[in-house]
C-alpha cells in the first residue's frame, strides 16, 4: 500500500478524522465544568509538525480557525527542543491564542522518531482569574485585567508533569478543582490521539502516512479553489455593526473589501475600526479564525476542513484597528464579538458573486455569568448561561434553525438539559421555548430566538456579568431577507421594579430570588417577504412563530 492508492489515503483520512471525534467524546466524558460537559465549549484538532491543520472535529468553529497559529507559536518556542512525553500549554492571544479562557493544550506525536503531528485540544474554562470570575470583564482597559496570561509553556517534561506549573496555574483561578479537572481531561484527550496516531503507524508506515495527508490537503484546495472559480470575480464590501464597546461608543463598524479573482480570494479588513479599550478587540489569531469560518460557510459542505481550505485565502488586516490590536489590548470577547461581525461582513460582501451561498444573519451572542453560593451545599458557584440561544440565519436551502446559536459556533455549543442545570446550580427554569417574531422575514424566515424565565434561587445576593451584544442590531437579513429581532434581557429583583441590562457590564447585584427575563434574538431572514410561499405563511402561524405584533417580521 502507499498513499498513491486512493483507498489507502481515504482510510487514513477517515482514521484521523476519527480520531479527532474520540478525543471530543473523551473529552465531553472526563472534563468537570458544565461549560464543557454540557455545553461543549471546546474543540479537538490534529496539526502536522509544520503547524498545518490535517484534521478537525465538529465543534467550535471559532476554536478551530486559530489553531494554526498556536500550534505554530509552540513550534517557535521550543524549536529544537520537543520531546516524545512533552505537554505544552498556551493561552496567549498575542502568542497564538484567540482569548484567555480557551486553554489549549499540545502533544507531538513522532513517528519512526521524527515528530509528525501535534495532538490539539482548546477548552474554554470557567475562570482564568483576573479581576472579574469567568473572564468576561467588560471593565477590562488592557489584557492584564483579563486574567492569567500563559505564553506557549511546557507542562509535561519527557512524560514528568511540572508540579510547580500546576501550583501556580491553580493559585490564579478561583475554581481551582474543576480547573485541574478540566486540564487533565483536556491531556487526557490529546494523549489519547497519540497512542490512536500510533497505532495507525503500525498499520501503515509513516510516509505512507505523510503522503496521504498531504494528498487529502492537496485534494481540499482544489476543491476549494473549483468552488471559488465558479464565483463573480470583483470587489465587493460588506459591513457589520457592533453595537457598542461599553464606553459609549455606538456603532462601531467592521469592513471587509473582498477581492474574487480567479480561484484566489483576498479579505481587507483594513477599514475596520480602530481598536477601543474595551474587550470586542480581536486577537489575529482570532481574526483569521473567523475569515476563514465566513469561506467555510459559503463551500460546498463536503470540502474537508483543513489548512487546504486556507490555501486560496488573503487577509490583510491594520495593527491597531479593532480586528488587529495592539499587544496588550483586552480582548476576552473576541472569539463572539467582534468575530461574528467579521463573519458578516464578508458574508454579506460575498452575497454579490455568490447569492445562493449566502444565509443570513446568525443570532449575536449575549451571556450572563453568575456568581454565587448554593444554599443546598454551601459551596460557591460559577454560572455560565448557555440556554436561550439566539436563532440561526435562513439560507436559500430553507428556513434557519430555531435556537442554534451564533455565527462562531454554528450550533457548536449547546445550552444543555435544564433539568441538569437545575439539578446541579440553584436555578429554577420557569419557561424556555422559541420567541415568537424573532425570525427575520424572507423567502425563507431566520430561526426563532428564546423566551425564557429563569429564577435565582440563592438565599443570599449573587452578581452577574453580562458579555456580547445584539440589543441594538439583530442578525443580518440577506439577499432581500429582513434582520432578526435583537435581544432584550432584562432582571426582576423582588419587590421593586424590573431592570434592563446592558450588553456589557459586572458586578450587577442580583438579590436573592431575583428572575431573569430573556428573550434572545432570531436570525436573518433570505429573500424577500414577498417570495414566501402562503403554505409556509400558514404554517409559521399553526406553529406559534408569528403572531402578528412584529418583532423580526
Amino acid at each position: 500500500m502507499s498513499a498513491s492508492d486512493p483507498i489507502t489515503v481515504s482510510v487514513i483520512h477517515h482514521r484521523l478524522t476519527g480520531i479527532v471525534e474520540e478525543m471530543g467524546e473523551a473529552m465531553l466524558r472526563t472534563s468537570f465544568s458544565q461549560i464543557l460537559n454540557s455545553s461543549r465549549d471546546f474543540s479537538t484538532a490534529i496539526c502536522g509538525a509544520d503547524a498545518q491543520l490535517v484534521a478537525q472535529a465538529e465543534h467550535i468553529p471559532v476554536h478551530v480557525g486559530a489553531l494554526q497559529p498556536a500550534a505554530k507559536a509552540i513550534n517557535e518556542a521550543f524549536a529544537g527542543d520537543i520531546h516524545p512525553g512533552d505537554v505544552f500549554l498556551l493561552n496567549d492571544p498575542y502568542a497564538g491564542g484567540s482569548h484567555l479562557p480557551d486553554v489549549t493544550a499540545f502533544v507531538p506525536i513522532f513517528l519512526e522518531g521524527e515528530l509528525a503531528f501535534w495532538a490539539i485540544n482548546r477548552a474554554h474554562h470557567s475562570d482564568i482569574g483576573g479581576a472579574t470570575y469567568g473572564a468576561y470583564n467588560a471593565a477590562a482597559r488592557e489584557i492584564w485585567q483579563e486574567g492569567l496570561r500563559l505564553p506557549p509553556i511546557r507542562f509535561y517534561d519527557k512524560g514528568v508533569m511540572r508540579r510547580d506549573v500546576l501550583r501556580m496555574l491553580k493559585a490564579n483561578v478561583r475554581h481551582a478543582r474543576d480547573f485541574e479537572g478540566d486540564l487533565s481531561a483536556q491531556i487526557g484527550s490529546v494523549l489519547l490521539a497519540e497512542r490512536r496516531v500510533q497505532a495507525l503507524a503500525r498499520e501503515f508506515d509513516r510516509d505512507t502516512i505523510m503522503g496521504a495527508v498531504t494528498r487529502v490537503i492537496d485534494a481540499t484546495e482544489a476543491q476549494t479553489r473549483e468552488n471559488i472559480a465558479g464565483w463573480k470575480d470583483g470587489t465587493y464590501l460588506g459591513e457589520a455593526w457592533l453595537d457598542d464597546d461599553g464606553r459609549g461608543n455606538d456603532d462601531i463598524p467592521i469592513r471587509a473589501r473582498v477581492t474574487v479573482s480567479g480561484s484566489d480570494i483576498t479579505v481587507d479588513l483594513r477599514d475596520c475600526a480602530p481598536q477601543v479599550t474595551s474587550f470586542v478587540n480581536s486577537s489575529v489569531a482570532n481574526t483569521r479564525s473567523a475569515v476563514i469560518i465566513a469561506l467555510s460557510f459559503l463551500l460546498d459542505a463536503g470540502i474537508a476542513k483543513n489548512e487546504g481550505l486556507v490555501r486560496p485565502l488573503t487577509i490583510l488586516t491594520r495593527r491597531g484597528s479593532i480586528v488587529d490590536p495592539e499587544p496588550g489590548a483586552p480582548v476576552t470577547m473576541c472569539t463572539s464579538h467582534c468575530s461574528n461581525e467579521i463573519i458578516e461582513a464578508v458574508v454579506v460582501a460575498l452575497s454579490a458573486a455568490c447569492p445562493e451561498r449566502a444565509m443570513g444573519g446568525w443570532g449575536r451572542r449575549l451571556r450572563i455569568a453568575l456568581k454565587g453560593v448554593d444554599p443546598r451545599s454551601g459551596r460557591p458557584f460559577i454560572w455560565h448561561m448557555f440556554h436561550a440561544r439566539p436563532g440561526g440565519g435562513a439560507s436559500s436551502g430553507g428556513d434557519g434553525w430555531h435556537n442554534a446559536g451564533e455565527w462562531h459556533s454554528a450550533g457548536g455549543l449547546k445550552f444543555g438539559s435544564v433539568e441538569v442545570a437545575e439539578a446541579r446550580f440553584p436555578l429554577f427554569f420557569g419557561r424556555h421555548e422559541f420567541r415568537p417574531d424573532s425570525g427575520g422575514d424572507g423567502r425563507f424566515v431566520g430561526g426563532a430566538g428564546v423566551d425564557l424565565e429563569m429564577t435565582v434561587e440563592t438565599d443570599e445576593p449573587a452578581v452577574a456579568n453580562t458579555a456580547g451584544d445584539g440589543l441594538r442590531h439583530g442578525a443580518r437579513g440577506m439577499l432581500g431577507g429582513l434582520d432578526g429581532a435583537p435581544h432584550h434581557y432584562l432582571m426582576h429583583p423582588p419587590g421593586v421594579d424590573p431592570v434592563v441590562l446592558a450588553s456589557k457590564s459586572e458586578g450587577v447585584p442580583v438579590p436573592a430570588h431575583s428572575v431573569f427575563e430573556i428573550h434572545s434574538g432570531g436570525g436573518g431572514g433570505w429573500g424577500p417577504p414577498g417570495e414566501r410561499a402562503p403554505a409556509a405563511r400558514e404554517r409559521d402561524r399553526r406553529d406559534g412563530l408569528v403572531t402578528g405584533n412584529g418583532g423580526g417580521r
